[in-house]
């Protein structure tokens, strides 16, 4: 098998486009002969069109040499004259499943360089047998749609565009790459562990391939899959933006009309993206519990209904969709940093330096909380606590500092001018929202 060519590479980055004139680019880079491989096509493209490419290797600190893997890297940059950044995870390793929690910590660290210097666009190395897994892996778990389209070529958040331009190209084909420019590569042994259900999986991949079930083909049925998820959510946004309504404080009222006026289908998406939006889920209930609690929507709510961390309750006509307060941990604030807290709302304080403030922290006002707040609520206050149901109130984002409850943003209270001084900004944003980036299929 050949390598791939700059042609064949500027094509492939063509389909993830348009980019913005010297566009800045960021390559998640291991050190492993894809990231590697992927990181020398980029910079070739890149000085086609004078932009610039910053290499980001994030040290997990899980293994022993890690850290010396981590400069070898850098070293073998600095050779190429590749601008690079070693990320490190600091802190506290957990026990138990420690892949999934490297996975979140390593794209914590990535986005946040990546926004600390204005990149747009952060590159992975993921190719055409990473996507066959990935579809057999779901296969294995009874994924539906969603999830056996596998991965997308690009997915945009608020922030970033990850960027997965070779989804479609073999392994062999960037190793051919490096043995052409005579570079070698680190192996991650993890690669080889069969601890991990991915490398089982990859170790299947030449039997499957013998009864036709190749990584090319496996490939081509996530790109007709990945066609039918996108013309979904096109009808999905469109029964959303008619039927649920996302209110400031972290709640949803749903018309039953969503469900009854459409094919299930789309009503069970329509439903899990609620469900996520309020929940602060990056995936979907499982399809079992979702089903579940779709039939019982369509036949009557009754008492009510729990799933994805909200609580599903009638109101008149119409049903309400809110957070369970008991699963929102108590996060730190630091001046200046912004936080995402319970999925579901985004938070910034001012710079003050630190010596000047007492600390704050954010978590759920809770019962307790809301009855020690409502005696003294202000008039303009106690209008917006109206209009939020007592469901809802116990999961509001509330401030606390050493002198008790500083604020809670959503209902406009302040303790003093000071404690509203801080808070630069405090809004609804959901990690999944009710209707975000369009599944990309190129």
């Amino acid at each position: 098998m050949t390598a791939i060519t700059a042609g064949q590479f500027a094509v492939l980055m063509d389909s993830l486009g348009p980019f913005e004139p010297s566009p800045r680019i960021a390559v998640a880079l291991s050190g492993g002969a894809d990231s590697l491989a992927l990181t020398l096509l980029l910079q070739d493209w890149l000085a086609a069109r004078d932009g610039k490419l910053l290499a980001l290797t994030v040290d997990h600190g899980l293994r022993q040499g890690s850290a010396a893997e981590a400069a070898k890297v850098a070293a073998l940059m600095r050779r190429l004259g590749i601008a690079q950044k070693v990320l490190r995870w600091d802190g506290v390793k957990p026990t138990a499943s420690r892949q999934a929690a490297a996975r979140d910590a390593r794209y914590a660290l990535l986005s946040r360089a990546c926004e600390a210097r204005g990149i747009f666009h952060l590159a992975l190395a993921h190719h055409l047998e990473d996507q066959a897994e990935t579809f057999l892996l779901r296969l294995g778990r009874g994924s539906g749609l969603d999830g056996l389209a596998a991965m997308a070529p690009v997915v945009e958040n608020a922030n970033l565009r990850l960027l997965r331009p070779l989804l479609t190209v073999p392994k062999e084909q960037l190793v051919e790459s490096l043995r052409t420019h005579e570079l070698g590569w680190i192996e991650d042994p993890s690669n080889t562990n069969e601890v991990f259900a991915r490398v089982r999986m990859r170790r299947l991949l030449p039997e499957l391939a013998r009864e036709g079930m190749s990584a090319d083909r496996l490939g081509s049925a996530t790109q007709h899959l990945a066609r039918a998820r996108a013309a979904l959510e096109v009808d999905v946004a469109a029964v959303l933006a008619r039927a649920a309504r996302p209110d400031p404080a972290g709640f949803l009222e749903v018309h039953p009309a969503m469900l009854a006026d459409c094919a299930k289908e789309v009503s069970l998406r329509a439903l899990a993206r609620c469900l996520m939006a309020v929940g602060g889920s990056d995936y979907t209930p499982r399809l079992d519990r979702l089903e579940r609690l779709h039939s019982r929507l369509r036949s009557g709510l009754g008492k009510g209904a729990t799933l994805g961390g909200c609580r599903i309750l009638a109101r008149g006509s119409q049903w309400l969709i809110v957070r369970e307060a008991g699963r929102s941990a108590p996060a730190p604030l630091e001046p200046g940093i912004k936080l995402l807290w319970d999925g579901r709302f985004e938070l910034v304080l001012g710079r003050q330096r630190q010596k000047d403030c007492d600390p704050l922290a954010v978590g759920a006002l809770g019962t307790a909380g809301w009855r020690q707040l409502a005696a003294g609520l202000s008039d303009a206050a106690r209008r917006l606590a109206g209009r939020i149901p007592a469901a809802a109130r116990a999961a509001l984002p509330a401030l606390s500092d050493r002198e008790g409850l500083a604020a809670v943003p959503p209902l406009g209270y302040f303790r003093d001018e000071s404690a509203a001084k801080r808070l630069n900004l405090c809004r609804f944003a959901p990690t999944n929202g009710l209707t975000g980036a369009a599944f990309t299929v190129v």
